[in-house]
């Protein structure tokens, strides 16, 4: 399926651009909280706003990297069952699960729309009143990223189980 190859390749670098910005927003953040530990120990005074900045910066660095921790498969997986199953029942509980996951995402995307187009999406920040806005929109953007990983993940769990179901025919017909 050379459409399949294609489109997760575009995925794959969709994902990977989206979590390039994630990681060099990292930087800044790791710069301005040791700057906010320097000057309160050494001058006693923080600098304002540094938290209330870097828990921005955190949610865009964890939320903008979800989808390419999918893509590498870095999210906890528990084998302790799947493992132990023949190849073509583990794949049919791939499929289950990634349907699941697709399931969840999709409520993640809604609900996520809906709580930051909603009132309180208009919010601003306390103390640099920076709007929360475009940081609660990265919850359904990050989400629909997912969402497509897992699209690509469970067609090509898809293909694995066809593929093992079309070679284990053909063997059983030529042994007949």
């Amino acid at each position: 399926m050379e459409w399949l190859a294609k489109t997760q390749k575009k995925v794959k670098r969709l994902t990977y651009s989206v979590s390039a910005v994630s990681m060099f927003i990292l930087i800044p953040m790791m710069l301005l909280t040791t700057s906010d530990i320097i000057s309160r120990t050494t001058a006693n005074k923080p600098i304002p706003g540094a938290v209330e900045s870097s828990s921005f910066m955190l949610i865009v660095f964890i939320l903008l990297g979800l989808a390419y921790t999918q893509q590498v498969k870095g999210h906890p997986k528990v084998t302790i069952l799947s493992s132990r199953l023949p190849l073509r029942i583990s794949l049919v509980v791939e499929i289950i699960v990634n349907l699941l996951c697709l399931y969840i995402i999709l409520v993640l995307v809604w609900q996520g729309w809906v709580v930051a187009t909603g009132d309180i999406g208009r919010t601003v920040s306390d103390v640099l009143r920076i709007p929360q806005l475009p940081f609660r929109l990265l919850v359904p953007v990050s989400g629909a990223l997912l969402f497509l990983e897992f699209i690509v993940d469970l067609l090509i769990n898809a293909e694995k189980l066809f593929k093992k179901q079309v070679l284990t025919e053909g063997s059983e017909e030529k042994n007949a």
